[in-house]
């Protein structure tokens, strides 16, 4: 019988962080993430990866037209920026006064607070 681990990967970014891109079409723009996909490792950042699409007309949206949207960008592209300095920076994990386990910057080792 085969065990099969159902547990999600926990990852440097969450939804509301502010982080900046480190690579890609759109490297160095920062924005807020809007939200989080955490089996592809991907998320959406307002403002960044910006993607024509041609929508066709409907019902709901009878012009149809292009539309502008952000699309998902790689987690792996993406750094927390820290709230005390407003640069990048890699995040560690260690327990704060109440011994839970909280996100800090590894530039400062102040404790980032969750979105």
């Amino acid at each position: 019988m085969e065990r099969t681990n159902n547990k999600q990967p926990k990852l440097h970014i969450r939804k509301g962080d502010t982080v900046k891109v480190i690579s890609g079409n759109s490297k160095g723009k920062t924005g807020q993430v809007l939200e989080v996909n955490r089996e592809k490792r991907r998320a959406f950042v307002e403002g960044v990866n910006i993607v024509t699409k041609h929508v066709k007309p409907s019902a709901t949206k009878p012009e149809g037209g292009i539309e502008k949207t952000e699309a998902s960008i790689h987690i792996s592209n993406l750094m927390v920026v820290d709230p005390a300095t407003g640069e990048a920076t890699r995040v560690g994990r260690k327990p704060n006064k109440d011994n839970k386990l909280q996100r800090y910057s590894k530039k400062t080792g102040e404790f980032i607070k969750n979105g």
